[in-house]
């Protein structure tokens, strides 16, 4: 069971929810590297140092401090940054319910699993996820984790209640500073043709959202290469880096046969996933079909 990061309540109208926050990444299925002296291969550490004196300070000793002015702080401690606001620290204050997908996926940040706490917060966990389930809502909520006030969307997650923290949109770049192309697909020399294939291969390669199938192939590949440099006794040699290939001048691309090569490709993996005797019909249609048009092109 992961440690809980914060409890508190489900706050909306005159309801109340008591619930326990936990992370729901699982963060030590990370790969962890160490760093290392290469000199002597021993562990790398971090000093918190006084800047004033270079002498190390313990966690005992440090304390938050504002800078009001140049060198100038304000001491801030854990029941200051409490009192600043009791409700806001212990409740997620739902202010509005939303559809879901009204909100661009760029504004997700970070989910937390919610849970209620003992049986007295499970009805009204319950009821609040039957009622956002059936209504296809989602709540806008506010929550301050960590000394600072996030915004975030209250969602179910099958039985579970999920809170996704999201950014706020001073948090994210103004989209005018990026020069992208416009929708004048003409000026840009972009066919119908062009268009139907590219929506014709979107179609070959459409799948259900499963997310078990998808793997960290590099996570596996370094664990590989670490597997083996354990077997071999290579353990602290470093491989040297390869060249990297010059890039290459600009190239007119031909987008019309790299999209007709890949629909291709995907009709016949497609043809192999498909079993034995329904190969064969097809394979004896497309025969047929063939004949015809050779006995009509001599006729």
């Amino acid at each position: 069971m992961p440690r809980t990061i914060w409890k508190g309540a489900i706050s909306f109208g005159l309801v109340s929810i008591p619930v326990a926050l936990y992370p729901a990444e699982q963060r030590e299925k990370e790969l962890s590297f160490t760093m290392l002296d290469q000199r002597n291969m021993s562990p790398v550490g971090y000093k918190r140092y006084n800047k004033a004196t270079g002498e190390e300070v313990p966690w005992d000793q440090i304390v938050k401090g504002y800078e009001y002015d140049k060198d100038q702080y304000v001491v801030l401690g854990e029941e200051e940054f409490r009192r600043a606001n009791v409700k806001a620290t212990q409740t997620v204050e739902i202010i509005d319910f939303v559809k879901a997908d009204e909100i661009p996926f760029i504004y997700y940040d970070q989910p937390y699993y919610l849970e209620p706490v003992q049986r007295t917060g499970e009805k009204g966990y319950a009821l609040l996820r039957e009622t956002l389930t059936r209504t296809g809502r989602a709540g806008v909520a506010q929550v301050v984790l960590r000394n600072r006030q996030h915004l975030a969307l209250l969602a179910p997650l099958g039985d579970m209640l999920v809170l996704n923290l999201l950014r706020y949109p001073y948090e994210l770049r103004d989209l005018k500073e990026f020069k992208v192309p416009g929708k004048d697909l003409a000026a840009l020399r972009i066919t119908k043709k062009e268009i139907e294939m590219a929506e014709r291969l979107v179609e070959d390669m459409a799948a259900r959202w499963e997310p078990e199938k998808y793997r960290d192939e590099y996570r596996d590949d370094l664990l590989r290469i670490v597997q083996e440099k354990v077997e071999a006794g290579k353990t602290l040699e470093l491989l040297e880096p390869t060249k990297e290939e010059a890039p290459r001048g600009a190239q007119v691309i031909d987008f019309m046969t790299l999209l007709k090569r890949s629909i291709e490709e995907k009709e016949r993996e497609k043809e192999k996933e498909r079993p034995p005797a329904a190969r064969a019909r097809t394979r004896k249609k497309s025969s047929t079909q063939t004949r015809k048009r050779s006995t009509r092109r001599r006729a």
